[in-house]
């Protein structure tokens, strides 16, 4: 597990350290940096996978350093995990509006002292040697930000993937109908859990159908039955774009091999109520065996969490501030009130006054 996170000079987060937990949910008013600290996952992530090159140059140093270079001169970040091991990094702009590294480690804490010693030194690179020289590392790898938005007629969601693209389940949700398939074929009983579980929330949904394409057998659709007319094919375009978003999160979070992570931006997007009540508890359960960090701005998916479980996001002075709700205050007030009610009466903060 993530046990903190320090980020400094990126974007909109000035200088911020974070405790998480097991489950972590991200709560504030449009542009106050929730966005921000998700994508900073994503900075990682491509840190490790050694694409930081591209990745800047298709972002430009000037809008990933907190208000340009000439305020911040570098961006630095460190995250603990496990309690034992660390990864800590510096960042410096380049004439190009890229970004070099100009100096990386690796920590471990040995013993019940907390000694540690630093280990994978390294400055002045183009791109990191961290994965190379630490296995261990594959916290990085799986720093995945999953978001379901688009459900477009065009979208990934809707269309056929490679049969075989079934090793994880993609960030878009591009190889749902492959995925799914695979747990179909490996995993029956977390496939039937997830088909039940998608017809608490669409009624009319009886069963998935999925099979290779009989034209092209290296492409799968996502097909179902509906209830009632067992006879009738339909596929995803049939779908509600509430009912796919939720086939994806109830896949992503009821998986049998779950990461160690899961970080999802903005999941109630388009959610009935009691889908977003079904998702919190997917969320729930699934926190007993991964770290879920997540962005909201759902008071009714914060209902169904604890003060504990919280991050308030603030805009002040010019910076993304973070905090935790004090439960021992809130306590007397939730014996009336869920949490949602009392974000939207700003007796927590997280509201844009």
């Amino acid at each position: 597990m993530i046990n903190q996170i320090h980020v400094k000079g990126y974007k909109s987060i000035k200088d911020t350290r974070i405790e998480l937990t097991p489950i972590n949910i991200l709560i504030g008013s449009n542009g106050v940096g929730k966005s921000n600290f998700i994508s900073f996952f994503k900075l990682l992530n491509e840190i490790y996978e050694k694409r930081l090159e591209n990745y800047t140059l298709k972002k430009g140093s000037e809008s990933l350093l907190y208000f340009g270079h000439k305020i911040t001169p570098e961006i630095e970040g460190y995250i603990e995990f496990d309690r034992k091991k660390g990864y800590k990094f510096t960042l410096e702009p380049t004439e190009k509006y890229t970004l070099f590294i100009k100096k990386e480690c690796g920590r471990f804490v040995n013993g019940s002292g907390g000694a540690s010693a630093t280990f994978s030194h390294k400055s002045n690179l183009k791109e990191s040697e961290f994965r190379r020289e630490n296995d261990e590392s594959n916290y990085l790898q799986n720093f995945k930000i999953y978001h379901f938005h688009d459900t477009s007629v065009s979208s990934k969601l809707r269309t056929p993937s490679m049969i075989t693209d079934n090793i994880r389940l993609r960030e878009d949700g591009d190889n749902l109908p492959s995925f799914l398939y695979f747990l179909q074929e490996k995993h029956p009983k977390h496939f039937k859990r997830i088909e039940r579980t998608v017809k608490t929330i669409a009624p009319y949904f009886d069963s998935f159908h999925l099979l290779p394409d009989r034209l092209s057998e290296n492409r799968i659709s996502l097909e179902w039955r509906a209830t009632g007319h067992p006879d009738f094919p339909f596929n995803a375009h049939h779908l509600s774009d509430g009912t796919i978003r939720f086939i994806a999160l109830a896949t992503l979070l009821m998986q049998p091999d779950l990461p160690k992570t899961i970080i999802i931006d903005e999941p109630e997007i388009g959610l009935h109520p009691v889908a977003i009540h079904k998702l919190s508890g997917l969320i729930q359960k699934a926190s007993a065996k991964c770290q879920i960090i997540v962005a909201t701005q759902s008071a009714n998916l914060v209902s169904h969490f604890n003060p504990s479980d919280i991050i308030t996001v603030d805009r002040m002075n010019n910076e993304s501030v973070f905090d935790r709700p004090d439960e021992a205050q809130l306590e007397s007030w939730l014996e009336e009130f869920t949490l949602g009610d009392l974000w939207l009466k700003n007796m927590i903060k997280g509201q844009p006054f």
